[in-house]
């Protein structure tokens, strides 16, 4: 099966898959492929190669491969792809005679690609720990992906800093609670640049840069806002053509994020990832576009639980004062169909134990802050994680995920370059939305022509 690798190179300008983009939380820009191979175990027994999506999560994953060799004598060999070339280190990968025999896939569309090498998961032990049905990514009456976390993005924000607004003299929002719609969001942030000196800050936000460490969170996290709500109101889970019904939405928080920031916008095409999160951490803004996986970036960093909270991004939609946080999965776990019998067996018992064991659910949980969708998952310790569960028990009402839905990597790219163009006062918001609707149905005939 492996002359199927030139289908995986021909797709990849039309499928959009597992990029920085798609999937949340990649928030190391350093990390390469990079392997932790060293042979202990009993061959005999089978071997597992995890090819890991998430460079943030990479030396967590090969502390666990450890423990789990220390214990069971079996070998775990972990390789992380480098940030925003997963696909293409997959595609390489697979046409290897040591090929992973544990990858993942984003939903239906990356499984659409890579179908020929996932195993029909449906009698693993894995598959019935989930909590529920809907976290197994099927086709058909078969199992080809388990979702492994659960993720969570908002808007981040400083609440010391946060309570110094809402304590000065020139505030006209004076708490948390009031902080419930875009109006107010605009408010706020209009005063804290106001007032910036006087709060000690350089910008209501972090720099909203749309380098490709970066830029993901806006082409991608912020512009399934406004494909959520087309969505809702017509009562639809995908389309071969969007209509834009929210863009002049999508324009608004866009606005705010590059109007009330640390820097011109001029400099957004440069700025990282990394600078985001370092003038987050430095205390220069209040506010950070981002997700649950950037707790332990934001606490090594010297942030403490008692400064972070997270704010549903709102768009100025009516009935919004109920939205809850971005909530979803598009990471699914796939075994390799090409592997031997024995490394298979192995990888299903891996995998089984990483979400079954004290030692894998808490390396889960306390070391990489995820949240699983199986039952005996142990509950996080990240502050973001469980503002999250606040905002649900309140009743708040989670904003789905519809990532697999967009049509391919080229279109998040050309909605991330008109988003950097328009910014930079080089580009209008015609050509987003052209971008954006025309270029939908463009790359949407593309993958499925």
């Amino acid at each position: 099966m492996k002359s199927t690798t030139l289908k995986r190179l021909a797709a990849l300008g039309l499928a959009g898959l597992m990029t920085a983009g798609a999937l949340a939380g990649c928030s190391d820009n350093s990390a390469a492929p990079d392997s932790d191979a060293a042979k202990t175990g009993d061959a005999s027994k089978g071997s597992v190669y995890y090819l890991n999506f998430k460079p943030e999560q990479d030396k967590a994953w090969k502390a666990l491969a450890k423990k789990y060799t220390k214990e069971t004598g079996i070998d775990v060999k972990v390789e992380t792809a480098a940030e925003g070339t997963y696909e293409s280190t997959l595609t390489a990968a697979m046409d290897k005679d040591d090929a992973p025999t544990l990858f993942q896939v984003n939903g239906p569309v990356g499984l659409a690609n890579w179908k020929d090498y996932c195993m029909d998961l449906s009698d693993s032990d894995v598959l019935k720990q989930l909590t529920n049905d809907e976290f197994a990514l099927k086709d058909g009456d078969a199992t080809y992906g388990i979702a492994y976390v659960i993720e969570t993005y908002g808007i981040i924000y400083n609440k010391t800093i946060l309570q110094k607004y809402f304590d000065s003299d020139f505030a006209s929002v004076k708490s948390i609670e009031e902080l419930n719609n875009f109006d107010q969001l605009k408010k706020v942030a209009d005063e804290i640049q106001e007032n910036k000196d006087a709060l000690g800050v350089k910008g209501a936000f972090t720099s909203a840069g749309m380098d490709s460490s970066s830029d993901w969170r806006f082409k991608t996290h912020l512009a399934n806002m406004p494909i959520y709500y087309e969505y809702k109101e017509d009562g639809i889970s995908s389309t071969d053509a969007i209509k834009g019904t929210y863009l002049d939405n999508y324009k608004k928080i866009w606005d705010l994020y590059i109007t009330d920031s640390t820097c011109a916008k001029t400099d957004l095409a440069s700025k990282t990832g990394t600078d985001a999160e370092t003038e987050f951490i430095d205390g220069d803004a209040v506010f950070f576009q981002n997700g649950t996986w950037e707790y332990g970036a934001l606490t090594k960093g010297g942030l403490k639980d008692k400064d972070l909270g997270m704010l549903p991004i709102y768009i100025g939609v009516e009935g919004e004062e109920d939205q809850g946080l971005c909530t979803g999965s598009e990471n699914y776990w796939c075994v390799n169909n090409e592997a031997s019998d024995d490394d298979k067996a192995a990888t299903l018992d891996f995998i089984n134990w990483c979400v079954t064991s004290d030692t894998g659910t808490a390396a889960l949980a306390d070391d990489m802050g995820f949240v699983i969708p199986f039952k005996k998952a142990k509950e996080a310790t990240n502050k973001l994680v469980k503002c999250d569960a606040e905002m649900v028990d309140a009743g708040k009402t989670p904003v789905t995920w519809n990532f697999t839905t967009m049509p391919s990597e080229d279109w998040k790219n050309g909605v991330g370059t008109a988003l950097t163009q328009y910014a930079a006062g080089k580009g209008d918001w015609d050509a987003v939305v052209k971008a954006f609707v025309d270029g939908w149905a463009t790359e949407y005939a593309k993958a499925n022509g």
